[in-house]
């Protein structure tokens, strides 16, 4: 049997998409990973293949940095920092903007390399992550199926009354005014009617006989995975279409010596990470060491692009490097201070860890006021949050006597004896999938 993952060059995604897909490889199966160059090294190291299939015109191996893009990549994501020191509405809004070229880069180009690759690897199974919208474009006009692999809050999939890039909710911290939601939500409808006349267009040429869609970016697949943890979930009354949640997507990750005498101590620790976008906001970390300095609890501190001078004096016993292996350290943290990405939210609820939000982007707004709703964390603005502020979050997340901390417990407990990878096997073990040519059984698993 053969898995196909297809991915978009970003190793945020790769990663949660790998590992699910390692119930496969556990199995004995054959796993191919679709993607581009950037994040070969990520495919290499779970012992897959790998075909090429770039995606879009970025890429990421880890850390972002706009000197490793192409012109028109680095331009667009130095806009995008801009526009994360204005705030929630001018980022998002920016990013709105963005979406007709980010989204869906090259739709005829890349659905037929999409549909090339799935004839040459003849595989029995597929999953997608669900913003490879050239890729799932190839599938949809094909009437191939797949598991839809939803990354991060499940509003990146936009149910009824929903309109995409307009958060559902948002943290007690952000207070936007009226006219800006409104003329927001203005723009992310025009993005929205946009995107479905490209999509349109474009499935029109794979198949003259395509049947036009009205919301292109609520097209999902049969099976629908959100990599998402229940506990967050029961704080969200979207009514979404039949899916399974994953949970989490834990991995194993490799140990060195500094690590291992990081964890030897047991006196307790902030793991802080915002992620390899926007560690770029270098202000925010320097902000977060300086309060966590003044707790007197130590930190391990991914820094990404923001060079560790740039946090200032950092105290003897902490561990500051510009990549770390998040599971592993999230295992043994106290707290965790995150942008709210998807791997950090979820992997930071897979141990059980409370969290401090700091969101600037995208879905990172509905996550973290999922996160307050049910007393799994507190959310800050990143902008505006005062050094003694993020003090009086972590000091308080760290108590162990938090009164979210039992559930994240049972949450992560749950996870533990049903991993995410598990059910992603299950579910697409349990019935027929079409590959570009055939359809095949698969075995019950």
């Amino acid at each position: 049997m053969t898995l196909l993952v297809i991915s978009p060059d970003y190793a945020s995604h790769l990663l949660p998409l790998a590992t699910l897909a390692t119930a496969w490889h556990d199995a004995g199966e054959r796993v191919v990973v679709a993607t581009g160059t950037a994040t070969a090294p990520i495919v290499a190291g779970f012992g897959f293949e790998r075909v090429d299939l770039p995606l879009g015109r970025g890429a990421n191996a880890g850390v972002m940095r706009t000197k490793e893009q192409d012109a028109a990549e680095a331009a667009s994501l130095d806009r995008f920092f801009a526009a994360t020191h204005e705030g929630m509405v001018p980022t998002l809004a920016y990013q709105a903007g963005e979406r007709l070229t980010d989204l869906m880069w090259q739709p005829v180009d890349r659905a037929r390399a999409t549909l090339e690759v799935i004839d040459r690897v003849a595989p029995d199974a597929i999953l997608v992550d669900h913003l490879a919208f050239s890729a799932r474009l190839a599938l949809h006009t094909a009437g191939i199926d797949y598991g839809d692999v939803v990354l991060g809050h499940p509003s990146a999939l936009p149910v009824a009354g929903e309109v995409y890039g307009y958060p559902p909710a948002w943290p007690r911290a952000f207070d936007p005014r009226p006219d800006d939601l409104a003329d927001l939500h203005r723009l992310c409808l025009e993005v929205s009617e946009a995107f479905a006349l490209q999509w349109n267009s474009a499935a029109r040429v794979l198949d003259s006989a395509s049947v036009d869609v009205d919301d292109a970016f609520a097209v999902h697949g049969e099976r629908v995975l959100y990599n998402y943890p229940r506990l967050l979930l029961g704080a969200d009354e979207r009514m979404l279409p039949r899916h399974v949640l994953l949970g989490s997507t834990t991995r194993d990750e490799p140990a060195d010596a500094d690590l291992e005498a990081f964890l030897r101590d047991e006196t307790p620790f902030v793991y802080v990470s915002f992620g390899s976008f926007l560690s770029v906001r270098g202000d925010v970390l320097a902000r977060v060491a300086t309060a966590i300095r003044r707790t007197g609890m130590r930190a391990a501190i991914a820094t990404g692009s923001t060079p560790a001078a740039a946090l200032g004096d950092l105290p003897a016993g902490w561990l500051v490097r510009e990549y770390l292996p998040q599971v592993r350290l999230l295992e043994h943290a106290a707290v965790a201070v995150t942008h709210g990405g998807n791997n950090s939210v979820t992997e930071a609820v897979g141990q059980g860890v409370p969290m401090l939000v700091l969101p600037f982007s995208t879905d990172q707004f509905a996550g973290a006021a999922a996160i307050e709703r049910v007393g799994a964390g507190l959310a800050l603005a990143p902008n505006t949050a005062t050094s003694g502020e993020i003090e009086e979050a972590v000091a308080a997340l760290a108590d162990p006597g938090w009164p979210g901390r039992t559930a994240l417990e049972i949450e992560a407990a749950a996870q533990a004896e049903r991993p995410g990878p598990v059910l992603a096997y299950a579910t697409l073990s349990s019935g027929p999938v079409a590959t570009a040519s055939s359809a095949v059984q698969l075995p019950a698993g």
